[in-house]
């Protein structure tokens, strides 16, 4: 069975209760639905607790398996729940929503910097972008007050969604060069800053995102360093 992605409709929802399906061979926990986001498209898995009657768990990571299933990774070896057992997952919330600020804040960065993106990673303090950009890109401090400049016009972070066959028709809409949209299951997922004439950037992406981009708060851009012939890194920092 195919895990219930939680997160996908609320991605505030903090915690939920999720029954265990399964355990996987390397010692990781399949549960029914989740509240944690699985490793993907650049951004980390949660973290968080597990309770159970008689039992509590500290959750490192969260993986994805094959068949749609989500795994919880323990921070340790210990007993666990056994299979079919009901549980409460309790997202590490803190860590989550600054993961939540980078990731909608490097959809902006592509906006200001409009060129094809050939990989990225999200953190909690920081995220970065790669560009297919053979020469550098000018004054960091021009990039850095552009950005700003987006995030303080508080715009809504609002979802759509696609068939696959729409997508294929629209390939202008894939912003990235190395990573693939999550097609496969009729439909794909976009996410759209701004509104009307008002809309700035709508791109595939199965990530989560704050609601609006004033919560993204100011961020700072790091170096900018060159990783080969024509790419080059762009890295921002949250500012607090």
């Amino acid at each position: 069975m195919t895990t219930e992605l939680l997160f996908r409709t609320d991605p505030y929802l903090q915690a939920a209760d999720a029954r265990i399906v399964d355990h996987t061979p390397e010692g990781g926990l399949v549960v029914d639905r989740s509240v944690f986001y699985p490793t993907g498209g650049g951004q980390p898995g949660d973290s968080g607790v597990l309770d159970w009657d008689g039992g509590r768990m500290t959750i490192a990571t969260t993986l994805r398996a094959e068949g749609g299933r989500v795994v919880l990774v323990p921070a340790e070896a210990m007993p666990m729940p056994p299979i079919g057992a009901p549980v409460r997952m309790l997202l590490d919330w803190t860590r989550r929503h600054r993961h939540m600020r980078v990731h909608t804040a490097l959809h902006l960065l592509s906006v200001v910097i409009p060129l094809p993106v050939t990989g990225g990673q999200i953190g909690a303090d920081r995220g970065r972008l790669d560009f297919d950009m053979p020469d550098p890109p000018g004054d960091p401090s021009v990039i850095e007050g552009v950005l700003n400049s987006l995030i303080a016009r508080d715009l809504p972070v609002t979802e759509d969604w696609i068939t696959d066959e729409e997508l294929e028709a629209n390939p202008g809409l894939v912003k990235t060069m190395s990573v693939r949209p999550p097609m496969g299951q009729g439909r794909v997922r976009l996410i759209r800053i701004g509104a009307g004439v008002d809309q700035i950037d709508l791109q595939p992406c199965g990530g989560t995102h704050v609601a609006s981009t004033a919560e993204i708060g100011r961020v700072t851009i790091g170096k900018i360093e060159n990783k080969g012939r024509q790419n080059r890194r762009v890295s921002i920092h949250l500012a607090d």
